[in-house]
């Protein structure tokens, strides 16, 4: 091939990668049909017109198509040629309720949110199934309609506080979803006292009642109490505050000691020296490592992982209980665990001087941390050692300490693995947690900030090339093979809207961020952005909002690789004790390995997109505790100063976090009183029309604390001028 030649087969192959953002793809579509009503088209007749020139672009109109003449928009004429259906009054979606009395509903289409009048909700529900009725539209208003059928109604049930006084009943609830509080007849309380937390279901809404009828189904306990507030959070997003007692009980079944035919085919690493290096408060220890120094000067490495599945088999009522969770829980306090407490604990956990069957990747690693040879197989370990990070990281500083060759050794290969990873164009978010230190009653003392350090990055480079050698051995198959059915933890690219929305944003700071080009350049200007706002006051924020640009991680059978850390296959297979995706690819493992055939991917997809939801909850959940601590630690702060940094823009007021603790709160709209402000949303900042006065994201700012609302996690602040 000629150098000219290639160059062009080079530029089409880069030019066929653009995609268009589907919002606007739509838009420019309903444009090119409502133009021309009568006209007929077919995909490549709409791509020319809307100018979708390359062949992904092309794809993605074709798809479109179809997809609009399922919801009615279009209708086929004949075969793959569509006109515009002048007639479609009615659309399927999903209803969206909102406190404000801002009700919308999203079509199932994608076309744009329809504006829901009360009046016009037939009272369905947050995540109800609609049929909607479209009314005429107004010029130059959004389009607005009314719910004319309910489909599927999604059970809901509402955290709140039993008001029971006067022969009346009420849940008072903060729900961001319901504005009306939920009336309980009477034979409906439970022995419900006023005053306390409870968990309500709706049974009812009659057409020409104000408030929703519901049950009380459960009694959380007295209203500022650390467990009720806890076990409230839980109940809000869903998820399970108790295990279930015959879980428990078929755990307790499940015999501790390790059989001889348990022994059977497992390597033997019990004399290999192994440790943990967990986090000081961890029970459940899921994976391990051993080291040993070969006689050529090579390192063998095992990463070992608590071997679940050997104890909890699928479709077992534990292995049910654990795809409903999904997921441990991480709360402010506590773990909610996914697996009931003997296995996670006990039976499973990789506790020191105690034999425990692994699933495990073993590697031998020369001096720069190249893989000379890897393996996959089941094991038998004994740790001789569990480390915390801090004690790890003191063997580290020092040298001194336990197994410290070993840990230097693994340390310095571990730095080695990860500078990889960034030449290769993974991306170095690198952020501190907030922690909180408590009493024994729940209240918290002090906040502090977890920092990573290299005994955390010690373990986290293990793990990500167990998980990435684990990808590789299921997804990499020579060329014309199709690979098996398998379970990916995917990272798409950054949307490029959000992208040139964040270079506008950190211009503003003076910082430039190249927004095109191969995804590597992207990655790494993302890096180098990173590494110029270390030690800034508005590093945390800038962090933020990059963050916020990117897609968010989920599991999947299609294996697209994994943007963020620059991996072409990944999985999870390092934390089956807490994660349910890390147990099936354990058993799609075992089955693989065995020569097994591929499993049904339909149904594991459904599983993955089951997991990404509920990872997504308990991430929520946890983010509430968080917030819900952050308003108790502020509460006695009442009318002090602190100085900080606005961390949001809304049309409500302004976000500020406050720079000793990270706590946040609102300035209401209402409180800045000396101009009318007007919200720029694409700038990131309010104006005040008179005074041309801007409040800007990452601007510094000077705060009192106004009020603490637990009852809301909110923190009200009013500015020290």
């Amino acid at each position: 091939m000629t150098k000219k030649n290639s160059k062009k087969k080079n530029k089409r192959t880069k030019d066929d990668g653009k995609r268009m953002k589907k919002k606007e793809m739509l838009r420019l579509v309903m444009t090119a049909f409502q133009r021309s009503p009568g006209l007929i088209m077919n995909y490549k007749q709409v791509s020319k017109q809307i100018g979708a020139e390359n062949q992904v672009q092309k794809l993605q109109v074709a798809s479109l198509l179809e997809k609009m003449k399922e919801s009615g928009i279009l209708k086929e004429v004949d075969r793959g040629r569509y006109q515009y259906n002048r007639v479609v009054t009615e659309l399927i979606g999903t209803f969206i309720r909102r406190s404000n009395g801002r009700n919308s509903f999203l079509p199932d289409d994608g076309s744009v949110a329809v504006a829901i009048a009360e009046r016009d909700s037939a009272h369905a529900m947050d995540g109800d199934k609609v049929r909607v009725q479209l009314f005429a539209r107004r010029k130059n208003q959004e389009p607005e309609g009314e719910v004319v059928e309910i489909l599927e109604s999604k059970e809901r049930v509402f955290v709140g506080k039993l008001q029971v006084q006067n022969g009346l009943s009420f849940l008072i609830t903060e729900d961001r979803t319901l504005a009306n509080d939920i009336f309980i007849p009477r034979d409906k309380l439970n022995g419900g006292k006023n005053g306390e937390k409870a968990v309500v279901r709706i049974l009812e809404w009659p057409d020409n009642a104000k408030n929703p009828l519901g049950e009380v189904i459960d009694i959380l306990g007295q209203s500022g109490d650390n467990d009720t507030e806890m076990h409230a959070i839980l109940a809000e997003f869903g998820l399970p505050y108790r295990y279930p007692a015959n879980v428990e009980r078929a755990a307790n079944r499940i015999p501790e000691k390790i059989s001889k035919s348990d022994l059977k085919d497992r390597e033997d690493f019990r004399k290999v020296l192994t440790f943990t290096i967990d986090p000081k408060d961890a029970k459940d220890f899921d994976d391990a490592l051993s080291a040993r120094q070969l006689e050529n000067g090579n390192w063998e490495v095992g990463v070992h992982i608590a071997d679940v599945t050997h104890y909890v088999k699928a479709e077992s009522i534990i292995d049910k209980e654990a795809e409903s969770r999904a997921t441990s829980v991480y709360l402010v306090d506590r773990t909610i665990p996914m697996l009931p407490e003997r296995l996670c604990n006990q039976i499973c956990s990789l506790r020191p001087k105690e034999e425990k069957l692994c699933f495990s990747t073993i590697f031998e690693l020369n001096a720069e941390a190249e893989i000379i040879h890897s393996r996959i197989c089941r094991t038998v370990i004994k740790s001789d050692r569990r480390f915390t990070y801090e004690e790890a990281q003191q063997v580290i500083e020092t040298g001194q300490g336990d197994c410290k060759e070993a840990i230097l050794a693994l340390n310095s290969l571990a730095q080695k693995l990860r500078a990889k990873r960034f030449i290769h164009g993974a991306i170095n978010f690198d952020r501190y947690e907030v922690k909180f230190e408590i009493d024994e009653k729940g209240k918290p003392l002090r906040v502090y900030f977890k920092v990573s350090k290299e005994a955390n990055k010690l373990i986290e480079e293990f793990m990500l090339l167990a998980n990435r050698t684990v990808a590789e051995f299921v997804g990499k198959v020579p060329r014309g093979k199709t690979p098996k059915a398998f379970v990916y933890r995917v990272h798409d690219l950054p949307d490029p809207e959000k992208m040139e929305n964040f270079a506008t944003f950190i211009r503003r700071f003076g910082y430039r961020f190249r927004t095109e080009g191969k995804k590597t350049d992207i990655s790494k200007g993302i890096n180098t952005l990173l590494d110029e706002v270390q030690g800034k006051p508005e590093e945390n924020l800038i962090e933020t909002v990059a963050i916020r640009a990117m897609q968010k991680a989920k599991y999947s059978t299609d294996n697209i690789g994994h943007y963020g850390l620059a991996f072409d296959y990944y999985t999870h297979f390092t934390s089956p004790i807490r994660r349910y995706p890390d147990m099936m690819v354990h058993r799609l493992l075992e089955r693989y390995l065995a020569g097994g055939r591929s499993v049904v991917k339909k149904k594991y997809e459904k599983l993955c997109e089951h997991c990404s939801a509920m990872e997504q909850v308990a991430a929520n959940a946890e983010r509430a505790s968080i917030k819900y601590k952050q308003v108790e630690f502020m509460s006695d702060k009442l009318g002090q100063v602190f100085d900080g940094v606005i961390s949001g823009v809304t049309e409500w007021g302004i976000y500020v976090e406050l720079n000793d603790n990270k706590c946040e709160g609102l300035v209401p709209m209402r409180d800045l009183n000396d101009d009318y402000y007007e919200f720029d949303e694409k700038s990131y900042c309010l104006i005040g029309q008179r005074s041309k006065r801007q409040y800007r994201l990452g601007d510094p700012i000077t705060i009192r604390v106004a009020n603490a609302n637990l009852a809301r996690k909110q923190l009200d602040f009013q500015l020290v001028k």
